[in-house]
């Protein structure tokens, strides 16, 4: 494939040599730092020829003839030669415009416009017209966090690209809105440009869970809290009706606020996703795809590698209605990352990292014609139909999920009732939302850095020590139910929530009971 490109006619300064300026190159949810190095090799023939090497994409490849142009529109033409441009690591694929900037710098700084340290300490990024304006690009964000990580201090790029990058505390960044801005405060001794505000990022005051608004449901509502105060997956069955997605939509509002680095975490996600909110989000993320969605769109992947909805969801909720609807295949590809919080993606040589550590809520029907063990509708479905049904769940996959409780429909009493009658079938949702933050203060004021759904087995054998009773219980509750390891320790898990919602220093006989209660079997 030809890589060079042929422009005639311009005028510009000797060579000199090789110049390095830092861009980024976004991948799926996050960028990396890469080092376009140039140099520019004068001769008699009347065209500048460009050579690009390091692996970039047909965007970049198609952006040379433009980049020059934008060159020459800036007062930036490059004499008669050789434009030689490298991209480093050159064993990395390169995509996307962002790198536009940097490529533009670099060949003006290799035919001597502006000097090779001037570019030192700087991340660049942006997307440049061919009468030198800059254009936004996503990933400004990520590319911040890039730079932060390099140890690099200043950033340069497109003004809404750079707001992102200007909520980053140890990260000056400059918003450059023409070639000819940058290359005035490259090149002047007092730097004209000044670094974007710091945007006042306020902790989010704590929502009203709407709890209240679902009837009844006492043991589901607990449920919620608990998985909010540990972070445990839950699974609702039950019939039409009856709340299911009602309560899982409300699991997000349980949730304790997102810290600083979790708020910037998600905040880059969405960011090198191109669906950057206009600032640092401050509450954490609801995704519910539909059941016909593909195994690319859940968990990620497509040509480029892409973000799917477990990673969108990253610090937030995943909400699977209708969970047996869902392909089996793209069901099977969530026991990775609700394993280890990632996802690995590989397509022809290429891998991709993306973050996935979500929060499951998944709700379904107990049979097909959704009534089995309704009190008032018959259900219709065999015993073989009904085994069919929830058998498209597959036994490792809802072996992961820690909290899993059937819900009967309210009655017509609860349906009914007032605002205090619906309030007096259950706890209150600011009463949950309260213990919820009490019991993640308790687990961060015992040092605990992970959720409790994230303890580890050395771990649980520390805050959750097997004691005579509670050993007894579980071995009688295996062997009854045939538990798995994965199982057991699931259950030390919920136990040490319960103990948190409770203020109990290690869980107890009865915490293990409450947790055995809230994983029922799918009845078949």
């Amino acid at each position: 494939m030809d890589t060079s490109a042929t422009v005639a006619g311009a005028v510009g300064p000797l060579a000199v040599d090789t110049v390095q300026v830092t861009g980024a190159s976004l991948t799926g949810t996050g960028a990396e730092r890469v080092v376009v190095e140039a140099r520019f090799e004068a001769h008699s023939r009347s065209k500048v020829e460009v050579v690009l090497s390091g692996l970039p994409d047909a965007v970049i490849r198609e952006s040379r003839e433009r980049l020059l142009s934008a060159l020459r529109a800036g007062g930036l033409g490059l004499s008669s030669g050789r434009l030689l441009l490298n991209l480093v690591p050159a064993s990395q694929p390169k995509s996307g415009q962002v790198l536009d900037l940097p490529l533009v710098l670099a060949a003006a700084g290799a035919a001597g416009h502006l000097p090779a340290a001037a570019f030192e300490g700087a991340l660049f990024l942006g997307e440049v017209g061919i009468d030198g304006s800059l254009h936004a690009v996503p990933g400004g964000l990520a590319a911040g966090l890039a730079a932060r990580a390099a140890g690099l201090g200043d950033l340069y790029a497109p003004s809404a690209t750079a707001a992102e990058a200007a909520c980053l505390p140890d990260l000056r960044a400059f918003g450059v809105d023409h070639l000819s801005q940058i290359v005035t405060h490259l090149t002047d001794a007092e730097r004209s440009l000044v670094p974007l505000a710091a945007p006042q990022l306020t902790t989010p005051a704590p929502r009203t869970p709407q709890l209240d608004a679902v009837c009844g449901h006492a043991t589901a509502k607990r449920a919620l809290a608990i998985a909010a105060a540990g972070g445990h997956g839950v699974l609702l069955v039950g019939p039409p009706g009856a709340g299911k997605s009602l309560l899982a939509r409300a699991l997000t509002e349980l949730l304790p606020a997102p810290g600083l680095e979790e708020r910037l975490e998600i905040t880059g996600v969405l960011s090198a996703a191109g669906r950057w909110p206009g600032g640092v989000v401050s509450t954490r993320p609801f995704r519910a795809p539909h059941h016909t969605a593909t195994q690319a769109g859940l968990v990620g992947g497509g040509p480029g590698l892409s973000a799917g909805e477990v990673t969108l969801a990253h610090r937030g909720v995943l909400f699977l209605d209708e969970l047996p609807e869902f392909r089996r295949d793209v069901l099977e590809g969530l026991r990775l990352p609700l394993e280890r919080g990632v996802v690995l993606l590989s397509r022809a040589g290429r891998q991709a990292e993306h973050p996935a550590h979500f929060q499951l809520a998944a709700a379904m029907n107990p049979c097909p014609c959704g009534y089995r063990g309704h009190p008032r509708i018959v259900c219709r479905c065999s015993p073989t139909a009904v085994r069919r049904y929830q058998g498209r769940i597959s036994g490792p996959l809802l072996d992961r999920i820690d909290l899993r409780l059937e819900l009967a429909p309210p009655g017509l009493e609860e349906l009914a009732g007032t605002a205090e009658d619906r309030r007096a079938c259950g706890p209150a949702g600011e009463d949950l939302a309260r213990a919820v933050r009490e019991a993640v203060a308790r687990r961060e004021r015992r040092g605990q850095a992970v959720a409790n759904s994230d303890l580890s087995g050395d771990a649980l054998d520390q805050l959750a020590p097997l004691t005579g009773a509670v050993r007894q219980l579980l071995r009688r509750a295996s062997e009854q139910r045939d538990l798995s390891a994965r199982a057991i320790q699931a259950l030390r898990r919920v136990a040490r929530t319960i103990a948190d919602l409770e203020g109990a220093e290690i869980p107890s006989e009865e915490h293990i009971a409450q947790a055995l209660a809230l994983r029922v079997e799918l009845a078949s």
